[in-house]
């Protein structure tokens, strides 16, 4: 064990999250913290609620950051809107709408799945069909942005396909928002939650929840208690409520929520569907260098994500040394493959202000540099050109 303090390495991230963090960001963790039930605090409560609504698109009341990780975003909305005996219609086309099935089976609900292949959208026909199959299911919940693929679903039809057949939907936006459009007001979703490390690039650890005026209805006229004693809104709403006084729910993460303000702040000045179209712009570019190096995308180019792009391993390229090799030798961080995909892809992040030339051609040499040194099957020397001609516009 080490007497001394640690200093972390300084990489570049672009993998599947977290995302590179700015040193606007990092300083705000560094201001002195206060109470939780500090005016001040709750003053800086109501501006970051304000500014996820922002971010949401979104006019309602009950949105605020979970002060835990994404994963726990995805909890609150299960377990306020899953009561024992419900049927959830879950999509999963990835790791993630897996762990939805987990939270609804845990909840006591009934999970009736609707199975895509990894790196297909969700196919609203499926869905149709096994809405018309169960007239008594409650919910919906789907994947919007599938981070251990890189493919986007239709939300919006997804959204409307629910609420035809009388069900609220639950949307996972973790690696979305921020990042590519995502309109929650107008596409009517009932219930989102996101993670900070992604698309915003905070610090991991706070997860942005909004429940629309038909989920609260729900949550309000539940015929069971909520089964998690910290994540039922009732409680919680005590606390981040519109009202001045707040009622003790829990000792928010102070310092990370200065963090959080902070990325709010900075994604409201770039403007939101300026983000979403850096973020493309940036894709495109590094979409260029990848193909010209001759690696492939897994996702069709109309479902493809700009800020996560999952690419083939090319002949010849061993998965881990690849990857190790770009964190010893370049400081720069990418994702490995999930589940079935394992072995088979590279997950390549343009996430929030990791999404920037820089990182591209960074990204570009350095992936050039390592797999031609290991005698890969690319093209090596012309991801760079390729790149730089897509970010010049000729």
């Amino acid at each position: 064990m080490s007497d001394n303090s640690f200093h972390p390495p300084l990489r570049t991230l672009m993998g599947p999250g977290p995302s590179d963090v700015p040193s606007r960001i990092l300083e705000a963790l560094g201001w002195p913290t206060i109470g939780h039930l500090d005016p001040a605090f709750v003053g800086l409560m109501d501006e970051i609620k304000s500014l996820l609504q922002y971010a949401f698109q979104t006019e309602s009341q009950l949105t605020m950051p979970i002060s835990a990780p994404g994963s726990a975003g995805m909890e609150a909305c299960f377990v306020n809107l899953v009561e024992p005996g419900d049927k959830v219609i879950v999509c999963q086309n990835g790791v993630f709408g897996g762990r939805m099935k987990e939270n609804v089976e845990r909840c006591g609900g009934q999970a009736v799945m609707v199975m895509d292949d990894w790196g297909k959208p969700v196919d609203p026909g499926k869905v149709g069909d096994a809405l018309k199959a169960n007239s008594n299911a409650k919910l919906v919940a789907f994947v919007h942005a599938e981070t251990s693929t890189g493919a986007q679903s239709d939300a919006k039809t997804l959204v409307e396909l629910a609420h035809k057949h009388n069900c609220l939907a639950i949307v996972d936006a973790v690696t979305s928002l921020g990042g590519t459009e995502l309109r929650v007001d107008e596409w009517g979703i009932d219930a989102v939650y996101s993670g900070t490390q992604k698309c915003l690039s905070c610090v991991p650890g706070i997860s942005p929840v909004s429940f629309s005026e038909r989920a609260q209805h729900r949550i309000a006229n539940r015929g069971h208690r909520v089964q998690s004693w910290f994540l039922d809104m009732n409680l919680i709403m005590a606390y981040w409520g519109g009202d001045a006084k707040r009622a003790y729910h829990h000792t928010a993460p102070v310092n990370a929520m200065y963090a959080l303000h902070e990325s709010l702040l900075m994604l409201r000045e770039e403007g939101l569907e300026n983000a979403w179209q850096r973020h493309y712009r940036n894709h495109l570019a590094l979409r260029a260098g990848l193909e010209a190096m001759g690696l492939t995308f897994i996702v069709d180019e109309a479902a493809r994500l700009p800020q996560l792009n999952a690419v083939t391993i090319p002949a010849g390229a061993d998965d881990a040394e690849v990857r190790t090799r770009l964190l010893e030798e370049h400081h720069l961080e990418i994702g490995a493959g999930l589940g079935e995909l394992a072995g088979k892809v590279w997950r390549i992040g343009l996430m929030g202000y990791a999404s920037r030339v820089e990182n591209i051609t960074r990204c570009l040499g350095a992936l050039d540099a390592v797999l031609s040194d290991m005698g890969a099957g690319i093209n090596s020397g012309a991801a760079l050109p390729a790149a730089e001609q897509v970010l010049s516009g000729s």
